[in-house]
Parts: C-alpha cells; sequence; structure tokens
C-alpha cells in the first residue's frame, strides 16, 4: 500500500479516517461523463443502506433519472430491507433488491432504467431522432458488487471482481442485451467520515480495506454491534450458551470455543477476528442488515 494512496488515522477508539487519492479522479470521471447518460443506477449494500450512499453521488448526479439498487438482498435481513424498500417507496424512488452474484432481480433493473427514460426516449423519435441505446453509469462505493452487477447484466464476464475494494478501475463502456449501454466506474468513497457508525459499518463489510485497519478492534466493535441488534444470531452461530457482559468477554469466549489459542495457552485475537469479519461478511452468522431508516440522523 502506498502511503500518499491511503491517509489514515487509528486509535484505541477505531477512528477512521481517509482520503483516497483516486477517488477525486473518480469524482472529475463521473462529473465528466455525466452528459453522456440517460440514467444513473445507484448500486447500495442492504445490509447498510444509508451508510454505502455516498452523499457525493446526489450531487454529483443531480437532474439525472435514478435507479436505486439493494444488493446482497441474499445475506441482508428481509424484514428490515422491506423497511428500507418501503423509506425510499414515500421518497417516490423504486429500490430494487437484488442478489448480483446469482443475478436474483437483476432483470428487474434494466426494466426501471427503462421506465425512467421512456418520456426522454418518446421525445427524440417524435424529433424524428434515430433510436439509441439507453446510456446508464452504475455507481457505488467500493465492494458493493457493481462488478458482479455488470457480469450479469452483459450475460458474460466484462469486468473483474474480486472480495476488495478497488479491483474495478478506469472507465469502461459494457453493451447490454436490450439495446442498452453502460458506463461502469471504479467504487467511489468519500474524504471524511463525520459519522464513525458509517465508517464502521463500511469497514465491516469491506467496503475499507482491512490492510489500513486495525481488525482486531474492527472485529470486537462488530461483536459488540451484534450483541446490541442480533444477539441471538451471534450466540447460535458460535454455540455459545451465553454472551458475555462486554464485547471483549464475548470476544474470547468465541475464541475458546473454535479452539483458537496459541501455543503459549493465549488468545489468539487476530485468528477469531478474521474469522468473525469473515463469516458475517459472507452471511454465516445469519441474514444480517446493521442499520434501519430509523437510526438516519
Amino acid at each position: 500500500m502506498k502511503r500518499d494512496e491511503y491517509e489514515y488515522l487509528r486509535d484505541d477508539n477505531l477512528n477512521i479516517n481517509w482520503y483516497p487519492g483516486h477517488m477525486k479522479k473518480t469524482k472529475d470521471l463521473m462529473r465528466d461523463n455525466l452528459k453522456l447518460v440517460d440514467v444513473v443506477v445507484e448500486l447500495l449494500d442492504s445490509r447498510i443502506p444509508y451508510s454505502s450512499k455516498n452523499p457525493d453521488i446526489d450531487k454529483l448526479t443531480a437532474g439525472k433519472p435514478r435507479v436505486v439498487v439493494l444488493n446482497k438482498s441474499d445475506i441482508s435481513d428481509r424484514a428490515k430491507l422491506n423497511r428500507w424498500i418501503n423509506y425510499y417507496k414515500e421518497q417516490g424512488i423504486k429500490a430494487i433488491p437484488i442478489d448480483a452474484m446469482k443475478g436474483t432481480g437483476v432483470n428487474k433493473i434494466i426494466d426501471e432504467c427503462r421506465n425512467a427514460v421512456s418520456e426522454k426516449m418518446a421525445q427524440l423519435k417524435e424529433k424524428g431522432r434515430k433510436e439509441r441505446a439507453i446510456r446508464i453509469m452504475i455507481v457505488g462505493v467500493p465492494n458493493v458488487g457493481k462488478s458482479s452487477l455488470i457480469n450479469k447484466l452483459t450475460g458474460r464476464k466484462s469486468t473483474q471482481t474480486g472480495d476488495r475494494p478497488g479491483v474495478t478501475k478506469g472507465k469502461q463502456w459494457v453493451k447490454l442485451r436490450g439495446n442498452l449501454e453502460l458506463l461502469d466506474t471504479p467504487g467511489i468513497l468519500w474524504p471524511k467520515f463525520e459519522d464513525q457508525d458509517v465508517a464502521l459499518n463500511l469497514a465491516f463489510t469491506r467496503a475499507i480495506k482491512d490492510e489500513i485497519l486495525d481488525i482486531e478492534t474492527l472485529a470486537l466493535r462488530l461483536i459488540e454491534k451484534l450483541m446490541d441488534i442480533e444477539p441471538e444470531k451471534l450466540r447460535e452461530r458460535y454455540k455459545l450458551e451465553s454472551l458475555g457482559e462486554s464485547g471483549i468477554e464475548t470476544m474470547d469466549m468465541i475464541a475458546r470455543k473454535r479452539g483458537f489459542i496459541t501455543g503459549r495457552k493465549e488468545i489468539d485475537y487476530t485468528r477469531t477476528a478474521t474469522t468473525v469479519l469473515n463469516e458475517f461478511r459472507t452471511g454465516k452468522i445469519g441474514n444480517i442488515t446493521l442499520e434501519v431508516p430509523e437510526d438516519i440522523k
């Protein structure tokens, strides 16, 4: 990792501040190409719909038709997901839940994009303009599943994918079925996190690279969060009779239950942290949504 690429601050409270330099380039790329785009597809993580929503995108794409997509719906809490769908509905926005890996719900995105620009296309036809492809820009924070979604929309492996932020780089125009074209952009975060709950949620879901974080403390914060909102799922996953009185006590109990003990009979916190984070991210702890609309400050 290049020091000039990520500037970050860590302390015992895991305050997360950073400024990834390539994000400014992405913002410039979006701004410069928006005039070519008919509709913007904003991809959110259904486990953290608020935290994964980049506030800069609203400003950058103002005036463009918008389609909101809630990815990773297969590992989110369905009841809470429905609350988010209703939240957007009340704002006049149709939010589409999908599983980009399996392709569930992906066809609805194409239909909604067509609906969003149907009036514009009808006007162009009335003016005698030749029918052209509907141009889409897909935007979202890193690791939200954009490349997987594009691959499903095209029906082929068009872009490189990986379970780490920053895999997709540069600008790519991709042809879609049904006379659509898509402008892909790299994942984009924003320079400063004023809300540390948002920063933690992004770190839990790996929108922020593990490599720049203290994963032991990050996993402890996740355990504390799950003890608050999903205690039974946490207890059942790690076969605990009860949870500890504190996050660190529960973390110790998980480590002992899994046998994560070093040769010196000490708890292996790195292995415990990696396991808890990975099992949350893959849905093994259960279908979990970390926030609800009422959490928005």
